[in-house]
């Protein structure tokens, strides 16, 4: 059967989606702010939430309609046959977003729709799915518009980027989908040096050693579509099956990670080594300023502090200058890959970036620049 599905992810990430859908199977793919439409059937959803690097959450298109006001919602919603998709044993919560909507309160959509969905249960069946908000068995999501109302099924869960790997973590680590889709825009492939510098919590390395590896990013963890009633459990175990099959072993491999802190030092070998990588990704402690590349040439992909206050940002205002200096004298032949919401830092560095590429890390708007240290010509005399 074929269904239509909508694919959420950071924004700038969204055209690298595409082509990710595209090769799990997708049909009818159509990029807009923040995701992906598509179409597939059961077996392309499973894949989907399996194989996506870069996708948040794949939700189930279950209906669309127009609406003026709130009860127009819950008479949408109290026309589904919920109990056709889950079974009242399930536990259940509502979450409602919306862009240019004029309705006053979106709590007061979110419960009129829960409303719908238990009196259609309590129609059909006598009794009512429990709320739960936390960790529910099945989400459904109200996507509201000026003057249409979408509602979706969840087919993820906790949210894909919870790769289930990631136990120690520093301040502000960046989420694994963004990382894979930051990793993804440098052109690194497997077989290729690549440094973090400034490493964090490991993310970047993590991302990239399961590219390597060549392991679905899902095969770790459990989806909400195990939990719906459409759930084919067979073909599910031999996707995994396959997915696990065609794992490469682990060996050592050209990436290292860098931090001039302890403490990242310490949770980035934790998180690899928790994740079975524990041998094949170089991490030490050292200084960005002082760090030498093994290799002539490679990928430097880091996600370096953006300064939030006041003090801090004048700490890196002194420090890109020397990072200019330090990549000029170390880093000739190497692509170097910064991402960041403090938009100063090519002119502070003093080298131009090749690429600015717009992204989103949440809310915040960021730059991912790519400054091309071409071996000799970069020098200052």
């Amino acid at each position: 059967m074929m269904n239509k599905y909508f694919a959420i992810c950071p924004r700038g990430l969204e055209e690298l989606l595409v082509e990710e859908l595209r090769a799990v199977g997708a049909d009818e793919l159509r990029s807009t702010h923040g995701g992906v439409h598509f179409s597939g059937d059961w077996l392309v959803c499973y894949r989907a939430n399996l194989e996506s690097r870069l996708a948040t959450r794949i939700l189930w298109h279950i209906v669309k309609g127009p609406y003026a006001k709130e009860e127009d919602i819950y008479r949408l919603a109290v026309r589904q046959l919920w109990p056709n998709h889950f079974s009242v044993s399930r536990t259940m919560r509502v979450v409602t977003t919306a862009i240019k909507c004029p309705l006053k309160s979106l709590d007061f959509v979110t419960l009129r729709v829960k409303d719908a969905v238990c009196d259609r249960f309590r129609e059909d069946l006598g009794e009512r799915p429990n709320i739960e908000t936390r960790h529910p068995d099945v989400s459904i999501h109200v996507f509201l518009t000026e003057n249409e109302c979408t509602l979706y099924l969840d087919t993820s869960g906790q949210p894909l980027w919870q790769r289930g790997f990631r136990k120690a973590s520093v301040d502000a680590p960046l989420k694994e989908n963004l990382a894979a889709g930051i990793l993804k825009m440098t052109g690194w492939q497997p077989g290729l040096p690549l440094v973090d510098p400034m490493c964090g919590s490991g993310t970047f390395l993590l991302e990239a050693v399961q590219v390597a590896l060549d392991r679905a990013p899902g095969l770790d963890r459990g989806f909400a579509f195990e939990l719906l009633k459409s759930f084919a459990a067979l073909d599910w175990a031999h996707l995994r099956q396959a997915a696990e099959a065609r794992c490469k072993p682990a060996e050592p491999l050209d990436i290292r990670g860098y931090d001039i802190d302890d403490k990242a030092v310490r949770a980035t070998r934790r998180n690899l080594q928790e994740a079975g990588f524990g041998g094949i990704v170089t991490v030490d402690r050292g200084d960005l300023l002082e760090i030498q590349p093994l290799t002539d040439r490679g990928i430097l992909v880091t996600n370096p502090p953006y300064g939030e206050r006041i003090g801090e940002q004048e700490e890196l205002a002194a420090f890109y200058p020397q990072l200019g200096s330090a990549l000029k004298k170390h880093w000739a032949g190497w692509n170097c890959f910064f991402f960041t919401a403090d938009l100063r830092l090519p002119k502070l560095v003093g080298l131009r970036p090749s690429r600015k590429t717009p992204l989103f890390n949440g809310p915040l708007e960021c730059r991912l620049f790519e400054i091309r240290m071409v071996a000799g010509s970069n020098r200052k005399a």
